[in-house]
Formats: C-alpha cells, structure tokens, sequence
C-alpha cells in the first residue's frame, strides 16, 4: 500500500468519520428512507425541524489508536464560524491532526481540513485540503456545485449531486439526523478525489461506551460504502454518538485491510 492511501485512511479516520479504500464522506444531504416499521418521516424535513446540535466555537479532542499504537494520532474537531460563501450560508468546519510517536518516526503527519457546509441542507459547498506530510505540502480548495447550477468562486469546481457532503461535514450530518425517526439513510459522498455512497443505519438505540472523556449512553451507527453500486470490501465502520443534547461523536471503530483503528473522545475544550 501507498503512503499517501495508508496516511489518507488514518487522517479521515482521526476525523471520525472514515470511509473504505481512500475516501470518507457524509450521512445526510439527500438521505433517502428505506422501508422501516419507523413513522414515515422525509429525511429533509426531519432534518430541517431538527436544530443543530453543535455551537460555534465548538472543539472536540480525539486520540486515534492504530494497530499496535494505543495513541497513533490526535484530532481536533471544531466549530469556527459561520459564514456567507458565494452566497450560501455555511458552518465553517475543522478538523485538524497529527500523528505522534513512535508512529510519526515512519509517518509524519501535520493535515487541515475544512468544510463549508450549507446551514439548511448540509450540503458541502467547499472543501478544502492542507496536507503535510513527510515534509511535502498539497493544498486544494475544491467548489462543490449541484448539477445544474452556476459556478461560484475562483478556482476548481466539482459538478456533484444535490446532497453530496464532504469527510468533515458528514460528522456533523450523521450528529444532526433523528436516528430514532429516520434509522437507515444513504447519500452521496466526495471525499476531495472521488464519488462514492455511503448507507447508515440505527445498530443500537442505546450501548454503554467507556472513552478518556468518560462514560457515556450513546447510539451506535453501522456503515457500509458503495462505489458505482458496488460495496466497497474489507472494511466495516461503527460510530456511537452520545445521548446528550449535542449528540457528541464518543467513539468510531473501523476494520480495515492494513488494522484496526478505534477514534476516541479525550475531552471537550473550554
């Protein structure tokens, strides 16, 4: 395997929201139904009627354990601003990590990555990627724009479906969704390279998770990721969100080709 494809699992998966075979993505956008004994309620508007759980100036501090490293990898989740972007009401979404020793000895990691997603729908309207790794840069600002409407902004735009999300917004999706109303949801997803799907589902209403940052009763989301129909294999992924008002992300488990990695919640700063 790559480098870049083994760095680029353990960044998104330090961003708490991972997908399979290099990519990550969202939960929500154009959250589709499927059949349920659930109240037949339209995912859109459940997720209109549902306040956003998160405030700006919001951080999250996680600690990423990677195979036989307890402590791979930190990642910050935060909350900066929000903002008028093109004329789109945005968050603007963070979510920073490093790698640490003995693992930044092989793999020095040091990578930014933002998210302006839309208010009302949680679209992904920019994303943008600040890579440093192994003493290299890469920086790319990618424009996310629904098929059909105008270009905004200087610089690359990517022709999505409506409802495609970014790796950072996807967590804040999957914190805004009423699972208990709309357990099962699929989406479009752009990881910044490439276009997949990914499906979630309600696995467990309520689980008992021990973390640094405590004990929590928290929801455990199952998902699966598909690409052009197919789903992507060797790789299973579990995110339990606590059961408190902000429906803080506790922990992600995921099983993966090169290890397992467990992403758990060290603290809420200040």
């Amino acid at each position: 395997m790559k480098f870049r494809a083994r760095n680029r699992w353990l960044t998104f998966a330090a961003a708490v929201l991972l997908l399979a075979m290099a990519a990550a993505g969202t939960l929500a956008g154009q959250a589709k139904r499927k059949s349920s004994p659930a109240p037949k309620d339209d995912p859109k508007k459940v997720l209109k009627e549902v306040p956003p759980p998160f405030r700006i100036g919001e951080q999250l501090d996680y600690r990423v354990g990677w195979s036989s490293f307890a402590t791979a990898a930190t990642v910050r989740m935060a909350v900066a601003e929000r903002r008028n972007l093109y004329g789109w009401d945005t968050w603007h979404l963070r979510a920073v990590t490093h790698t640490l020793s003995p693992l930044r000895v092989l793999f020095a990691i040091d990578d930014e990555f933002d998210s302006y997603t839309d208010m009302r729908t949680l679209e992904s309207r920019q994303f943008e990627m600040y890579l440093r790794e192994q003493g290299k840069e890469e920086h790319n600002v990618l424009h996310l724009i629904p098929r059909g409407a105008p270009g905004r902004g200087n610089g690359p735009n990517v022709i999505v479906a409506p409802g495609t999300l970014d790796p950072v917004g996807a967590l804040y999706a999957l914190r805004q969704m009423d699972w208990q109303r709309v357990p099962e949801t699929t989406a479009p997803v752009f990881d910044g390279r490439k276009l997949y799907e990914m499906r979630a589902k309600l696995a467990a209403s309520s689980e008992q998770i021990t973390v640094p940052a405590g004990t929590f009763p928290a929801a455990r989301i199952d998902v699966r990721v598909f690409e052009q129909g197919n789903e992507v294999p060797d790789a299973s992924f579990s995110v339990w969100l606590a059961q408190n008002p902000p429906r803080t992300p506790v922990l992600v488990q995921a099983d993966l080709p090169f290890g397992s990695l467990r992403v758990e919640l060290t603290g809420v700063p200040q």
